[in-house]
């Protein structure tokens, strides 16, 4: 069986995995994300110690962006205008296409990880739905009759506006850009500015995580109406707060209000709301399972 590598690049710190799927990962190891001289130096030499031993078919990196996943174009492979110092214009894929001289495929990190979760976990067998991560930032990708969702360039669902309730929330917002965009109000810095202390250190009753789910139902339920998906899932560090999906999903069904008659939202919203099947590997293993579309393309 072909071994592949897989590069989850985050804005904090990279992962870095060989293996086939989840139940073969023979290493892994994460560094943080510096410079990217020395951060994707760092990726090769991972990747050329495993190669000594045995071949990989190729690499994958599901990068955080803005990012160019258009293969025909002329900076296909890049990060572009990203805040993070000294990353904006990167050409990550001819890097490390030119130090390993093997395939790479390339896409956004919540690309990679609904591909990973279409491969091997809550997506398996659909061909319509959404992954969003709620972390340091928000993001969406996903997939749209079986192809993974590109256009212009990619989904920035993150960024989109969503009813900033300021009598019940002051907070101006955290996003640079945009100030009270669905991340600037929703994202994981955004909790910790609003409330002054790190949500991991607030208790599963504090009323922050009423808003958050007020907040996180108003996009889940404008996604659901644009692209109807068939699965709604939601990962990052935000999300392990498992209180927070029961109140998700009925402020997704009060705002609905019966409009979609479907089971899967009045009846299963369990199912059709839920969290990662990988986890918290879902990033690293849409990377390898990007990898493996680069072999076969």
């Amino acid at each position: 069986m072909a071994l592949y590598g897989g590069i989850e690049a985050g804005g904090t710190k990279f992962v870095c995995a060989v293996g086939t799927g989840p139940d073969d990962i023979r290493d892994e190891i994460r560094f943080p994300t510096t410079a990217p001289d020395e951060t994707l130096a760092q990726a090769v030499d991972f990747f050329r110690r495993h190669a000594q031993q045995e071949p990989l078919a190729a690499v994958g990196v599901a990068c955080f962006g803005p990012v160019d996943p258009n293969p025909a174009s002329p900076t296909f492979g890049y990060v572009t205008t990203t805040p993070k110092p000294y990353w904006a214009h990167t050409d990550v894929v001819g890097r490390l296409r030119g130090a390993l001289d093997i395939p790479v495929g390339f896409d956004t990190d919540v690309n990679g990880a609904a591909l990973g979760e279409h491969r091997w976990g809550a997506a398996l067998g659909l061909d319509t739905f959404v992954y969003l991560t709620i972390g340091t930032g928000l993001g969406g990708g996903g997939m749209v009759n079986g192809q993974m969702l590109h256009g212009l360039m990619h989904a920035e669902m993150g960024h989109t506006r969503i009813p900033h309730d300021w009598e019940r929330d002051p907070y101006g917002g955290n996003c640079p850009y945009h100030g009270d965009c669905w991340e600037g109000l929703a994202c994981g810095p955004a909790i910790e500015a609003r409330w002054q202390t790190s949500g991991r250190d607030l208790a599963p009753e504090h009323p922050a995580w009423a808003l958050e789910a007020h907040y996180l139902a108003l996009g889940v339920t404008n996604i659901t109406l644009m692209l109807s998906p068939q699965r709604i899932i939601l990962g990052g560090g935000v999300m392990d707060q498992e209180q927070i999906f029961p109140m998700l999903r009925k402020n997704v069904q009060a705002l609905l209000n019966g409009y979609v008659q479907k089971a899967e939202i009045l009846e299963h919203i369990d199912e059709y709301i839920v969290p990662p099947g990988l986890g918290n590997r879902a990033g690293v293993l849409g990377a390898i399972a990007l990898a493996m579309n680069a072999a076969e393309a």
